[in-house]
């Protein structure tokens, strides 16, 4: 834009050119006060010339503007459409915790299983009580990482809390609650490859000893066919089928949502044969304090996570050497078996684990 010949010529507040400071100088002095800036930018003074005539015309001469926002090209009106943008976003959000209800409530209704809503509204719980006054929209990304950094757990774990929280800023952003999903910004945790903890042939056969019929199918099962704990909560007697060999493990029964077939071993079948019966749930009501019970029995001090699962994997493919073939029994990706359970475990201890069988039953 060419300037006028003259400031006379201008509009108030008068722009021109100051060498000695080879920047751009705004005057906005008047009668009743006022004062001069100096810009490095053109664009910036006209900003802010334009900023002054705005605020007289609303407020009359007693101030002109932001210098500030006027270095970052903004005006008042700029700053003031955010500022309204965020705070109507804070008025139509709700209390975390309201919000963790609210989620919990949905997962429950869609049929997920009540271990996941429980741990799921565990984790969460454990973040609203870090938070007990705050609004899903007044979260930042830089906030969330902080509170899982400080989280005193693994980072696998400290991964499932940054999962969760997904989860739940993802549906307050679809609600309407929270403009975007600051957790999806968030750091994932570096997991360490580590091998899982598995156990010894002696504590296997320890554990099964030191179980009652209740739970002696729930430790057979996870140790001989690989089921995770929540489908065997779930297993009926009906889905075992001694005649054709197999475990069903049912679509709707499923963390992956897919059937397959897990093949009756001949040592899990003479724990569980005698105690089979035509249909109902194989895991006793109250399962988690008796098998704390037995475990306790058997001499445990310690469990590691997901034992039985995890002792199977490596037994298994130890004994066939076959990821892809264990990857279906258990349900999971070939390269997971491959990287989790592969030489775990030596031949000899294999060949003893799947010979635990149960004495007293019928050959």
């Amino acid at each position: 834009m060419k300037m006028p010949s003259s400031l006379k010529e201008q509009q108030w507040p008068y722009i021109r050119f100051s060498k000695p400071e080879k920047a751009w100088l705004v005057d906005a002095r008047t009668k009743e006060g006022g004062s001069r800036k100096f810009f490095a930018k053109k664009g910036y003074a006209e900003t802010y010339a334009q900023q002054c005539r705005v605020q007289r015309e609303g407020h009359g001469t007693g101030g002109f503007g932001n210098a500030e926002l006027a270095e970052f090209g903004k005006t008042v009106h700029d700053a003031t459409a955010f500022y309204l943008a965020h705070l109507r976003q804070q008025k139509q959000s709700v209390p975390l915790g309201e919000a963790i209800t609210e989620l919990v409530e949905l997962r429950r209704r869609s049929g997920k299983s009540p271990r996941y809503c429980h741990d799921l509204e565990l984790r969460l719980g454990r973040f609203k009580r870090d938070f007990p006054a705050a609004t899903v929209a007044s979260f930042t990304a830089k906030e969330l990482d902080a509170w899982l950094a400080g989280l005193p757990v693994a980072p696998g774990t400290r991964n499932t809390f940054r999962r969760d929280l997904r989860t739940l800023f993802s549906f307050c952003e679809k609600r309407g609650y929270a403009a975007t999903n600051e957790a999806r910004k968030t750091e994932r945790a570096k997991e360490l490859d580590t091998p899982a903890e598995i156990l010894t042939v002696a504590q296997c056969a320890a554990l099964l000893g030191a179980c009652g019929d209740d739970t002696l199918p729930v430790a057979a099962i996870g140790l001989f066919a690989g089921l995770r704990a929540a489908e065997i909560e779930k297993l009926d007697w009906s889905e075992i089928d001694f005649e054709s060999g197999n475990i069903e493990v049912k679509a709707a029964k499923s963390k992956t949502a897919r059937r397959r077939l897990v093949p009756i071993s001949p040592n899990l079948a003479s724990w569980i044969r005698t105690l089979a019966k035509d249909n109902g749930q194989v895991a006793p009501v109250g399962l988690r304090k008796r098998f704390d019970e037995a475990k306790a029995r058997a001499g445990f001090k310690t469990w590691p996570s997901n034992a039985l699962r995890h002792s199977f994997g490596s037994y298994r493919l130890a004994q066939c050497h076959d990821a892809a073939r264990v990857s279906l029994e258990m349900g999971n990706s070939p390269a997971m078996v491959f990287a989790h359970y592969r030489e775990l475990v030596k031949p000899k201890d294999a060949e003893k684990y799947w010979q635990i069988a149960s004495s007293s039953a019928a050959a």
